[in-house]
C-alpha cells in the first residue's frame, strides 16, 4: 500500500484538530482538557522546529558562501533577493489597498458592533502590549535597524531566536572571511559546517514525523481558545477582504512561478504544500524556515548557495500576506471609524508597511505592532488606536495563520526566481529521514 503522501497527513490532522477542538467547546471541560493535555504536543514541536533554525541557518548559509568561492556572485544573490522582495510586498499592498476601497468592509460595521468590540478587547493585554511596542519602535531612530543588525555578542545572537537578522549578519560576515583566507585553510571549518548541514537537515526529516499529529494539537487549542463567534461574524466582511487579498497573492505567485521559472506552478503548491500548511498551524515564518528551506532544496530543486540565503532573509524582511492585511487593516479601520483618508494617505500606507515589514519579527502577532506603526504615520487620532486595535483583534489569529502562508509562499517564490536567474535551480534530490537506517540499526 503506497504511503500517504506528507501533505495530505497533515491536511488531515488539520480537519481532525479543527473537528475535535469545535467538539471539545461543547463539554465543560473540554477547553481544560485541551489546554493541558493536547496543546502542549504542539507547543513542543514548534520548540524543536525553533531549536534547530538558528543552527540550519548558521550552517546553510556559510556553506552556501563557501561554496560560491567568489564573493561577486553572493553580491548577485543579494541584491536580486532585496530588489525582488521590496517589488512583491508593494504588489502585496497595492492588491490589498484595491481590495478594501471597492469593497468597504469598514462601512458595515454597526456602533453596537463597535461598542462591544471596544469593550471586549480594548484593556485586552495583547491589545495594550502591542501598542507598548509599536511605541517602543517607532521613539527608536531611523537607523536602528542598521544598529540592530549588528550584533556585540554572537552567542547571545545565536541563542536568541528574534534576533534572525544579527544571525544572518555574522553568518556572512564568517562565510566572506572564509572564503578571503583561501579554500585550503578554510577546509577545516567548512568541512564541520557541512557536516552542521547535513545533521540539521536530518532532524528536520525527525521532526516533520510528528507534523501531523502537532498540526492536530495547535489546531485543536485554537478552536477551543477563540474568541466570542457573534463577534467573529460581526467583522467576516473585513476578513474576507484579507483572504480574498491573500488568495489572490497565491495566484499571483503562481504566474510568477509559471512564467519565470518555468515550473508547474501546481506542482509547485504541492511541494510547498507541507510548509504552507505547517506556516498556517504555527503562525510563524521562523518557526517554518526549517521545513521551508528543506521542501525548497530538496523537492523543488534550488541549490543551497541560494536558498541558504534568500529563504532566512526572506522570513525576517519579507512579510508580503501581512503587509497585504496591513494595507486592508488600516483602511478599515479608517472607515468603521469615520477617518477619513486621501490618497497621499494610502500612499503613506504603502510606504510606511514596506519599512515596517523589513524590521518586523517572524513570531505571531507582529503584524499588529505593524500596523500600529502605520496608522500612526497617516495621523490617525492617538487616543482611538487601542479602540482601532480591539476592531480586528477577534479575527487577528486566524488572518495571521493564513497570512503566514502568504509569507512562507512569498519566500519560495523569490528563492527559485533568484536562484533560476543565476543558474542555480537544478533537480531536486529528495532525503529521507531512513536514508541510512540500515547502516545503523
Amino acid at each position: 500500500m503506497k504511503k500517504l503522501e506528507l501533505h495530505w497527513q497533515i491536511l488531515i490532522g488539520m480537519v481532525v484538530g479543527l473537528l475535535f477542538g469545535y467538539g471539545m467547546t461543547f463539554i465543560e471541560w473540554g477547553k481544560d482538557f485541551v489546554t493541558d493535555w493536547i496543546q502542549p504536543i504542539g507547543t513542543i514541536f514548534v520548540k524543536l522546529l525553533k531549536l534547530i533554525a538558528i543552527p540550519l541557518i548558521l550552517a546553510s548559509l556559510v556553506k552556501g558562501i563557501s561554496d560560491l568561492k567568489d564573493i561577486s556572485k553572493f553580491r548577485n544573490i543579494g541584491l536580486r533577493t532585496i530588489a525582488i522582495y521590496i517589488c512583491t510586498t508593494v504588489v502585496a499592498i497595492t492588491i490589498g489597498l484595491l481590495l478594501v476601497n471597492v469593497m468597504q468592509p469598514g462601512e458595515g460595521i454597526s456602533e453596537d458592533t463597535i461598542a462591544t468590540l471596544t469593550e471586549t478587547y480594548s484593556n485586552d493585554s495583547g491589545v495594550t502590549s502591542k501598542l507598548e511596542e509599536a511605541s517602543r519602535q517607532k521613539d527608536a531612530g531611523p537607523l536602528n535597524f542598521l544598529e540592530e543588525m549588528v550584533p556585540d555578542n554572537a552567542f547571545a545572537a545565536l541563542g536568541d531566536n528574534s534576533l534572525m537578522l544579527q544571525v544572518i549578519f555574522f553568518t556572512i560576515f564568517l562565510g566572506i572571511s572564509m572564503l578571503l583566507i583561501g579554500e585550503e585553510r578554510a577546509k577545516p571549518l567548512k568541512d564541520f559546517f557541512d557536516a552542521l548541514n547535513d545533521v540539521v537537515l536530518k532532524m528536520v526529516d525527525l521532526i516533520m514525523l510528528t507534523a501531523p499529529v502537532a498540526v492536530f494539537a495547535l489546531l485543536a487549542n485554537v478552536v477551543v481558545s477563540s474568541g466570542d463567534p457573534d463577534l467573529l461574524l460581526a467583522l467576516l466582511k473585513y476578513a474576507g477582504v484579507v483572504l480574498l487579498g491573500l488568495l489572490l497573492m497565491i495566484v499571483f505567485y503562481s504566474l510568477v512561478v509559471s512564467t519565470f521559472t518555468r515550473y508547474n506552478p501546481l506542482s509547485f503548491l504541492s511541494k510547498m504544500a507541507p510548509a504552507q500548511l505547517l506556516a498556517f498551524s504555527t503562525s510563524s515564518s521562523a518557526a517554518t524556515l526549517p521545513v521551508t528551506m528543506e521542501r525548497v532544496e530538496e523537492h523543488i530543486g534550488v541549490d543551497k548557495e541560494v536558498s541558504s540565503f534568500v529563504l532566512p532573509v526572506g522570513a525576517t524582511i519579507n512579510m508580503d500576506g501581512t503587509s497585504l492585511y496591513q494595507g486592508v487593516a488600516a483602511v478599515f479601520i479608517s472607515q468603521a471609524l469615520g477617518f477619513d483618508l486621501t490618497f497621499g494617505d494610502q500612499l503613506t500606507i504603502v510606504l510606511t508597511a514596506l519599512l515596517a515589514s523589513i524590521g518586523s519579527a517572524a513570531v505571531p502577532g507582529a503584524g499588529m505592532v505593524m500596523l500600529v506603526i502605520v496608522l500612526e504615520s497617516i495621523g490617525f487620532p492617538p487616543d482611538k488606536l487601542a479602540i482601532g486595535l480591539a476592531l480586528i483583534f477577534a479575527v487577528d489569529r486566524p488572518l495571521d495563520m493564513c497570512r503566514t502562508v502568504v509569507n512562507v509562499t512569498g519566500d519560495a517564490t523569490v528563492a527559485m526566481m533568484v536562484a533560476k536567474s543565476v543558474g542555480k535551480f537544478g533537480k531536486p534530490k529528495v532525503k529521507n529521514w531512513d536514508d541510512n537506517y540500515e547502516q545503523v540499526k
